[in-house]
């Protein structure tokens, strides 16, 4: 399921796979992980979503649909119920979090990372009276 989340995993599936009934898959998968096999499903699927969310710039639909979900209602509404949030929420916050501008035109960005000039010749002319190693060797041995 992991491997394969955005696929269908019914238990019948599952348990087959695992050569036991579907009731004692669901049982003892419940027992194991502390949710029942579709729940889990569900929390991996939110999982790989909030991922994406994070690191891509993938439209919201396309990221329920890659995920496996075929309703983007179903999808808002287990996404809200699991992270708490709906999903241009965590995508907003990851921006914020990471510090990563939002929509900020890049001639703005430009401007801001453009050094100030009369810093850089300040900083130019403080390294330039600065002893060196050089200095301080001819001053102490003539």
């Amino acid at each position: 399921m992991d491997a394969a989340s955005h696929e269908e995993w019914p238990v019948s599936r599952l348990a087959e796979v695992s050569c036991v009934s579907a009731t004692h898959f669901a049982r003892s998968f419940k027992e194991a992980f502390g949710l029942p096999p579709h729940r889990y499903l569900l929390t991996r699927r939110i999982e790989k979503a909030v991922t994406l969310l994070r690191e891509t710039e993938l439209p919201i639909t396309d990221i329920a649909y890659s995920t496996g979900w075929r309703s983007l209602g179903t999808f808002g509404r287990t996404f809200r119920d699991i992270t708490g949030k709906n999903p241009g929420e965590v995508r907003q916050q990851a921006r914020s979090d990471t510090g990563q501008p939002g929509q900020v035109p890049a001639c703005v960005l430009s401007a801001a990372h453009r050094p100030h000039l009369t810093m850089a010749v300040s900083e130019k002319r403080r390294l330039e009276d600065l002893p060196t190693m050089e200095s301080h060797v001819k001053e102490t041995h003539p």
